[in-house]
């Protein structure tokens, strides 16, 4: 057999080959994405929820986050904490300025504003906060919300109808998206990972029954019975991802993690390449210590056929010329169609012509991003850099003591209620401002 008078056959049909590949598992993401969408079951009573929201550093759209994650449009009581570290933190005037305006017009639910202090070694900021949070919290369903969202008044309802719905579910998160369009390369490289990688992929894993055996936990709300099983949300400590691990925790102690139908906006703009090559790293740090192999293997797969498709490319082009090339160039098209295509699908915003190679741009940066997560384990995030160690982890150790209401804590209303340990307080219904 003449191997060297073949290798451009043999080239083209490997290009043809992973060119069918991409098509099929675009189809089944597509599916995946556009499934039937029924109605969610409506309550007949809406059980209280504390939203403990952690916040360092002014994010984009920062005081449009605050109002919104404020007017959630939910049908039961709300209390809404917003956690800092920092009396200098830069969003925090905003913040006190956004809760004195809603108790001003008498909008419902509560809200406090509370500088926490800084984490000690072991810990990520977000998490402490979300410890201090816990404490504080006085609603019958405890949850968590990013600081970068936007919630419309539909998102937290639908997490929660999710968590009620399922008797089994311990936490219920909801999917992202990134809707706004994009104004640079970094916007749309964001948005192309999380509105035609992730959320895909999550849906197509989750199936029918919704169901994931760790959070993607950008908005996130559990029973406190599920808290209580997991010891806390500081089963976290020591992680680099807090949502990721704690679902991980819920899922071990026998409970689901239900992934509602109605996405959480993710408030975006003005983000340039240099600027998403951390942000991409930290998510690549959050796969490999956060998500199970059984989840992640689909993106090492999908990279490859990229990769693959690439270099086949060149060897037809050096062997048989274009003809040969033209199968694999097929299916680096199909990669890119394809994840602008699912972008779109799941509800992102157009792309400019300029941009329409964002979908390649993932792979292309990702080579470069994985070599900098295994040669340097160190990872700045949210003005704070953390030491990991080979998995991922914060090398530190974490602190023996769970949490410490001492030493730079403060909330706004003087109440002093947080003088001691009282986690888990009673499940108290929460006054509704008039």
């Amino acid at each position: 057999m003449d191997v060297v008078g073949n290798l451009p056959w043999m080239t083209a049909g490997a290009g043809a080959l992973v060119t069918a590949g991409v098509w099929h598992w675009h189809r089944s993401l597509s599916r995946a994405i556009s499934g039937d969408r029924p109605a969610p079951a409506r309550l007949l009573e809406y059980p209280s929820v504390t939203m403990v929201r952690p916040v360092r550093g002014l994010d984009v759209g920062a005081e449009e986050n605050f109002r919104a994650a404020l007017d959630n449009g939910y049908p039961g009581n709300v209390e809404t904490l917003f956690v800092f570290d920092d009396d200098d933190d830069p969003a925090l005037p905003v913040a006190r300025q956004v809760v004195a305006e809603h108790y001003a017009e008498g909008r419902p639910g509560r809200a406090h504003v509370i500088v926490a202090g800084p984490p000690p070694p072991g810990r990520t900021g977000k998490l402490n906060a979300m410890m201090l949070g816990v404490a504080r919290a006085s609603g019958t369903l405890i949850g968590f919300g990013d600081s970068d969202t936007r919630p419309d008044r539909a998102v937290l309802r639908g997490v929660v109808e999710a968590l009620m719905g399922n008797p089994t579910a311990g936490a219920a998160f909801a999917p992202v998206l990134v809707d706004q369009p994009p104004t640079y390369a970094g916007d749309a490289l964001y948005a192309v990972m999380q509105n035609a990688m992730y959320s895909p992929l999550a849906a197509h894993a989750a199936g029918p029954s919704r169901t994931l055996p760790f959070i993607m936990g950008q908005l996130m709300v559990f029973r406190r019975e599920a808290l209580l099983a997991i010891g806390g949300v500081e089963c976290a400590q020591g992680q680099l991802v807090d949502d990721m691990a704690i679902g991980r925790c819920v899922h071990q102690a026998g409970y689901t993690n239900v992934m509602s139908r109605a996405p959480l906006h993710i408030a975006t703009g003005g983000m340039t390449l240099r600027q998403f090559i951390p942000v991409f790293r930290r998510w690549m740090l959050f796969s490999r210590n956060g998500l199970p192999l059984s989840f992640t293997w689909r993106h090492w797969v999908n990279a490859t056929s990229f990769f693959l498709a690439l270099a086949l490319m060149v060897l037809g082009l050096a062997t048989g010329g274009l003809l040969a090339a033209l199968p694999a160039m097929a299916a680096l098209a199909a990669v890119n169609l394809s994840f602008l295509a699912l972008h779109r699908q799941y509800g992102g915003a157009p792309f400019p012509a300029r941009l329409w190679w964002a979908g390649w741009g993932v792979y292309l940066v990702s080579p470069w991003v994985l070599g900098a997560n295994l040669l340097q384990r160190r990872v700045d995030w949210r003005g704070r850099s953390y030491e990991l160690d080979r998995e991922a982890a914060l090398a530190a150790r974490p602190p023996a003591l769970v949490v410490a209401a001492d030493g730079g804590f403060d909330d706004d209303d003087d109440d002093g209620d947080l003088d001691g340990l009282d986690w888990p307080r009673p499940a108290v219904e929460p006054a509704q401002l008039n």
